[in-house]
């Protein structure tokens, strides 16, 4: 993907970026059509597309160390092994690891994954990007349209051998995400947002100063729309900003944990602008269709 009409169209976009229905109607609104340029940029979706230069990042948070174990660094590859961006994601199992959809579309065929809490500082000893401490093949949401990535953004990576930790991120109940809402003048409703991401990001001037390593951080921004006009069903917006930390490139894939718990609310999906700043978006794992898909299609390795 060319980055450079990836950074273009978003900005014309004046980062006004939700999903479900809205989103069509505004790109419609601006004249970027759905289907041309705009779904080319994904807009500002949160990974890095070239590896080499595939910046992940969790923003104004905190080193992981050894809390989320479970969450992993992945690199998509194409057939031919070939290197092609880099997400977050979380395992639900020995062998089921979830990440975003836009993560594992064409033409990515496979996935390797790290899940060191530093794993920069192992490079490349570890073997990235090109041999991880697992992989597998990847599966996307079988209604996922790369023209509205955002409506069924959900992705998998089957492991093709059990990975081990001591305990797995765990999926919601059935529209348990509606119950959340933060009350009137206060943002009380907290998540755990954890990823391998750029720290810091800044306007293109300022780009030299961005801070990006692949280290495993969280933050812990607060909810600010749920079930809006806006956000629609399918997604939620999250605070991001130095007090709460959040999101960025990257972290796409990686889980938003309800409060401190294990139950991933969403996967981190999209940013508002180019420096992942004041709210980002989050797609919701709680709805029929994702538990449904994930239940048929990968049963028989959950818990």
């Amino acid at each position: 993907m060319d980055t450079r009409r990836f950074d273009a169209a978003t900005k014309a976009l004046g980062g006004a970026i939700s999903r479900r229905e809205t989103l069509a109607g505004l790109a419609a609104a601006i004249g970027l059509g759905i289907g041309g340029g705009l779904a080319e940029a994904r807009l500002r979706r949160r990974t890095n597309r070239n590896d080499g230069a595939i910046r992940p990042r969790i923003t104004d948070g905190q080193l992981d160390g050894p809390k989320h174990p479970y969450v992993g660094l992945m690199v998509a590859q194409d057939a031919d092994g070939k290197p092609l961006w880099r997400c977050s994601g979380t395992l639900l199992s020995s062998r089921v690891f979830l990440t975003a959809g836009h993560c594992v579309e064409t033409p990515a065929a496979h996935a390797e994954i790290w899940f060191a809490a530093d794993v920069e500082s192992e490079i490349p000893a570890n073997g990235y990007p090109y041999k991880g401490d697992a992989g597998g093949a990847v599966s996307i949401h079988p209604d996922w349209d790369p023209a509205q990535f955002w409506l069924h953004d959900l992705g998998v990576v089957l492991l093709d051998t059990d990975w081990t930790a001591p305990e797995y991120g765990q999926l919601p109940a059935l529209n348990q995400l509606d119950a959340l809402h933060p009350r009137r003048g206060t943002r009380n409703v907290t998540f755990t947002a954890v990823g391998y991401g750029l720290q810091k990001s800044f306007p293109d001037a300022a780009s030299w100063k961005e801070q990006s390593q692949r280290v495993r951080m969280y933050a812990e921004p607060k909810l600010v729309q749920i079930n809006t006009g806006f956000t629609g069903d399918g997604s939620v917006m999250l605070s991001n900003n130095a007090h709460t930390g959040g999101t960025c490139y990257g972290d796409s894939g990686g889980p938003n944990f309800i409060g401190s718990t294990r139950v991933i609310g969403g996967v981190t999906s999209f940013a508002m602008n180019g420096t992942c700043a004041g709210t980002g978006g989050v797609y919701r794992v709680d709805r029929a269709d994702d538990l449904d898909w994930l239940t048929d299609s990968f049963g028989q390795y959950l818990p």
